[in-house]
């Protein structure tokens, strides 16, 4: 009896749970024979909601699915996965095949452009990209190159690289620059506060205890980077090792410190203005504070402002000029497919005519709401 009880238990389970996912694979958007689903849709949403400038500022962009910002964001994924559609389609007719040794070609393209492939890992983790991810998205670029390559010659010539360079001079100026190391130790007030609080240990602590134990431990860091300057000070042949050692910036300690070349603008403000004052193969006389904590700064060389030579940029040109040209070709295939596609909007709310109504609404109502703001403002401020 107990084992028929369990199978059922089981038996219900599964079905709940299989229940949970069948909104997921709705379709929303039929393209042709294609379709695209919910999930595809809430993937993309995560993907580019989690990213940008908006997510680094801390914002949820999928908090309010009535927001102007959320609106703007799902009129163009909409658009982003037709396409997608369109040149998958496309590209099956057509046989277009992309091998892993193709990725790895892309890979390698790219490593050499950056320097090394543990600068490549470095950038990844910066903006929280696994390298399956990227390799996967990687994998779509080289299937787009593909395609592009049977739509036409996306060839530059040596007039059009020169053109573009005397067209565009400015981009190819470059401001004084210093090539910098440095040793960061760490000190964050709010940071240190949650590391006292969450240990055991501290869980009894009023908040006076609280500060006044985060205030010890910023003395302790205070203490560690003055020793650590006064080692580098009598002995800076021992810089590189002392930052791989004690250098809380992990991207940079594996390289002694080494930040390479910047401009001043590169850098937060007191971080620029200390590099920018010294000379080469002098060390900062006192630790620099920043919003990152304390610096301890060398500076190894300096590069004056001028004009980067066009043989030194030609290479560089030229492969953007054809990735453009890869792009109109690509645009103008999909613009041609858009017209003969059958595109049915399974569910309304993915219709762009209804979301474009939607985003003219939203911005109604944020501007209402920021007029009705200022009044309210203006009669506290005549009240006074």
């Amino acid at each position: 009896m107990r084992g028929k009880k369990l199978l059922a238990v089981l038996a219900v389970s599964a079905v709940m749970f299989a229940g949970c996912g069948l909104k997921s694979h709705e379709a929303i958007i039929k393209v042709n024979d294609k379709v695209i689903t919910q999930a595809q849709f809430d993937q993309m949403m995560d993907k580019q909601a989690g990213s940008g400038m908006l997510a680094a500022m801390g914002v949820d962009v999928k908090s309010d699915k009535n927001s102007f910002i959320y609106l703007l964001l799902k009129d163009r994924i909409v658009n982003e996965l037709i396409v997608k559609a369109l040149l998958d389609e496309e590209i099956a007719k057509r046989g277009i095949k992309v091998s892993s040794a193709d990725v790895d070609e892309a890979v390698k393209s790219i490593i050499d452009k950056i320097g090394s492939k543990d600068q490549l890992d470095d950038l990844l983790k910066q903006n929280g990209i696994s390298n399956n991810q990227f390799r996967e998205d990687l994998k779509e670029e080289v299937k787009m190159k593909k395609l592009a390559q049977e739509l036409g010659s996306s060839a530059v010539s040596e007039a059009e690289t020169k053109k573009f360079y005397n067209e565009n001079l400015d981009k190819f100026k470059y401001p004084d620059k210093v090539r910098a190391s440095h040793i960061l130790i760490s000190v964050n007030p709010a940071e240190i506060t949650e590391i006292i609080k969450s240990d055991a240990k501290n869980k009894d602590l009023d908040d006076a205890a609280v500060k006044a134990k985060v205030n010890e431990e910023i003395k302790a860091r205070e203490a560690k980077v003055n020793k650590l300057l006064a080692e580098v000070k009598k002995d800076p042949s021992q810089f590189a090792k002392v930052a791989k050692e004690n250098s809380e910036d992990t991207a940079t300690a594996v390289k002694g410190g080494d930040l390479g070349f910047f401009a001043a603008k590169e850098m937060v403000p007191e971080f620029s203005k200390a590099a920018f004052s010294m000379k080469p193969n002098t060390i900062s006389d006192k630790p620099v504070k920043t919003q990152y904590g304390y610096h301890i700064i060398m500076v190894t060389d300096r590069a004056a402002a001028g004009q980067t030579p066009y043989e030194k940029v030609k290479n560089d040109i030229k492969g953007y000029l054809e990735n453009q040209k890869q792009l109109e070709l690509v645009d103008n295939l999909t613009e041609s497919l858009k017209k003969s596609a059958k595109i049915e909007y399974v569910n309304s709310e993915y219709d762009p005519a209804q979301v474009k109504k939607e985003v003219q609404e939203a911005f109604n109502n944020s501007g209402e709401a920021a007029q009705k703001a200022k009044d309210e403002a203006d009669k506290k401020k005549n009240k006074k």
